[in-house]
């Protein structure tokens, strides 16, 4: 699987090679699912508003890590889950987890899933 990222607005400026490098650790953590076919390693693409991201930041959030855990919770919208029903939030919410806590592991930072406490807890 291969990641593109491109900038497309000029508003706030994106490091794009920590991004990269994260969300690459995020295509190797986890179980994954493998594609059948050579077409299907495209999943499709996310689009981060990086302008609303980076004004939604705490003081006390790193903007990198709002655009991680944001791209984190893309990615597993692309792989097919969702978050309508708690059900399906549970499943959702544990993948992110598990991303996101293999990547912390690997990088000594610590972050939750975007959906954190959606449903009234984990």
């Amino acid at each position: 699987m291969s990641l593109v990222i491109r900038n497309l607005q000029r508003v706030i400026p994106i490091r794009r090679a920590p991004l990269r490098s994260k969300i690459e650790i995020h295509l190797k953590a986890g179980e994954f699912p493998q594609p059948d076919f050579a077409d299907d390693y495209n999943l499709g693409d996310i689009f981060l508003g990086v302008e609303y991201i980076f004004h939604q930041c705490k003081e006390n959030e790193d903007y990198n890590d709002v655009l991680t855990v944001t791209a984190t919770h893309g990615l597993c919208h692309l792989l097919g889950f969702t978050h309508s029903s708690e059900a399906e939030w549970q499943q959702m919410f544990q993948k992110e987890k598990a991303v996101l806590d293999e990547l912390g592991r690997r990088t000594g930072t610590w972050l939750q899933p975007l959906t954190w406490g959606l449903f009234g807890g984990s």
